[in-house]
């Protein structure tokens, strides 16, 4: 309920609304409009690769060292971006947050991006979607993606947020709900009641199916 939920304080009870999908409570770090169907990508970690394995030095001699070392990085993660726009991959889902070179590229690339995701919503995703996170091999082949039924900007009273639809591998159809109230206690008045009453139908529901 936590993460299929957004409270609104300063408006009132009667602009509270339910919007099919989900409402990630943050603002896209990169957005490239896209139409129709597209694909998501979750990660893990920073697609920002990295110079050594773990437990590994790496020792650097001199400054020409070190910008190549940062040329390499940077065409890598540019050859990434490559291979996800033409897997179709069209938005990043990550719950770390990205280097700016790889927000750079997403743009640049026609990806848009959304970071510093929390665990519950990745896996509130994951359950929607049947898709598990990418990890942090960044070369090995993407062969799971989530389908996105859209994607697009939410202005909730001053807060920048993410809606997001998207096609459910499960009979599982998630709606967000919206609530509005006057000052956050209300809302949280409102939220807490909303949560018991769902919970008492689950019950019901529970004890009806056996």
């Amino acid at each position: 309920f936590a993460e299929l939920h957004a409270a609104v304080p300063g408006l009132p009870l009667a602009s509270s609304r339910v919007l099919p999908g989900i409402v990630l409570r943050r603002d896209f770090a990169a957005y490239c409009p896209a139409d129709g169907e597209l694909r998501a990508l979750l990660v893990t970690e920073p697609l920002w690769p990295a110079l050594t394995a773990p437990g590994v030095e790496f020792v650097v001699d001199s400054e020409g060292q070190y910008k190549a070392s940062l040329r390499w990085i940077t065409r890598r993660t540019e050859a990434l971006m490559k291979r996800l726009q033409s897997n179709n991959v069209k938005l990043l889902l990550s719950s770390a947050k990205q280097e700016e070179v790889v927000i750079y590229y997403a743009r640049l690339y026609g990806l848009s991006v959304v970071e510093c995701l929390s665990s519950e919503e990745m896996d509130l995703i994951s359950e929607i979607t049947g898709v598990s996170p990418f990890g942090d091999n960044i070369d090995r082949e993407i062969t799971e993606t989530a389908v996105v039924t859209f994607c697009q900007p939410l202005l909730l009273d001053s807060k920048r947020c993410v809606h997001i639809g998207f096609s459910s591998a499960r009979a599982f159809q998630p709606h967000c709900l919206i609530l509005c109230g006057p000052v956050d206690g209300v809302n949280e008045q409102h939220a807490a009641a909303l949560q018991e009453a769902f919970t008492m139908l689950q019950q019901v529901f529970k004890t009806v199916d056996q």
